[in-house]
């Protein structure tokens, strides 16, 4: 006779109340093999963790599994677990806006509790389908994961850098918080042989591994504003200010948040922040954004403007 555990019983029985709508309380008896009354106790063990358990009685009454006003710990069977964790690697890759962080915490708890052969069945399944999204880099997944897993337990992660000017270090941070544009994924840490803050992409890391080695989280800017000034000012020769003349939204709507900066201005008025390396590339993209503008620095770019306004009367 094999031995059953009370722990054990309870899943089962919770597996049979997500098999089927409705089972009477001598059903649910005959398929776990105990009496009536430990059906009840279960049941009240199974409401103790959150699951809404309804009973009904007289004839045609029985258990029947609800919803509550709280979400319970959730019991998947092999299939339903593939499944999430393949739906789950899909929305990571922000194809669905504002579920990307949500799906990436979800799948770093999912994995971390995963059978080894049901995470190579998910691996399989990824890595034979291809979605239909708009450009960017593809992240792996299991890079995702790992960084998700060294943010949450605060561990430091070591890794190789490949720079803009393709030289490639090692570095070794302290991992906060991971931001995604609609083109990149990026990683805020404290960079600990710089001492400093810095940003990292991550379609440029190589060989990344997550420590033993506990950090102190320290205080830190925020994340998102950190990493959009990192990537659309820092790398460039050139950082350009722009009164444009037109709602902030607007502008947004037009300028990606990797690409240039918008702040509030007075009387209908906006200022776009954007660097580059080419002055004529700025003007020309400041132009084609189709609003009055007034450029506040450099003054390199009011020449290159007036350039680009000779050679467009040219050809007019």
């Amino acid at each position: 006779m094999t031995y059953v555990t009370t722990t054990e019983r309870v899943l089962r029985l919770l597996g049979l109340l997500q098999r089927r709508p409705s089972w009477t309380a001598t059903e649910l008896a005959a398929e776990l093999g105990v009496t009536d009354r430990s059906v009840r106790r279960d049941v009240e063990r199974l409401r103790a963790l959150g699951y809404p358990v309804h009973a009904t009685a007289g004839v045609g009454g029985g258990y029947q599994l609800g919803a509550g006003t709280r979400l319970p710990p959730l019991l998947l069977d092999d299939e339903e677990a593939i499944a999430t964790a393949v739906s789950l690697r899909l929305a990571s890759g922000g194809t669905v806006a504002g579920t990307g962080e949500a799906a990436l915490r979800t799948l770093a708890k999912l994995d971390q509790v995963m059978p080894p052969r049901l995470r190579a069945e998910v691996r399989a399944v990824h890595g034979a389908t291809d979605t239909l999204v708009g450009p960017g880099v593809e992240i792996d997944a299991e890079l995702l994961v790992t960084l998700a897993r060294a943010c949450r337990d605060a561990v430091r992660v070591r890794f190789g850098y490949a720079g803009r000017s393709g030289d490639t270090t090692e570095r070794t941070v302290e991992p906060v918080r991971m931001v995604a544009t609609s083109r990149r994924w990026y990683l805020m840490a404290w960079d600990v042989d710089r001492d400093d803050w810095r940003t990292f992409r991550l379609d440029r890391m190589r060989s990344v591994t997550a420590t033993t080695w506990r950090f102190r989280p320290r205080e830190h800017p925020d994340p998102v504003a950190h990493v959009q000034r990192s990537v659309t000012e820092a790398p460039y020769r050139y950082l350009a200010r722009v009164r444009l003349h037109a709602p902030p939204d607007r502008v947004r709507e037009l300028v990606p948040p990797q690409v240039g900066r918008v702040e509030n201005d007075r009387n209908g008025w906006c200022v776009l922040v954007a660097g580059g390396d080419d002055l004529d590339w700025l003007a020309v993209h400041v132009a084609r954004l189709g609003f009055d503008a007034e450029i506040l620095e450099p003054p390199e770019l009011r020449e290159a403007a007036a350039r680009l306004a000779r050679r467009i009367a040219a050809m007019a």
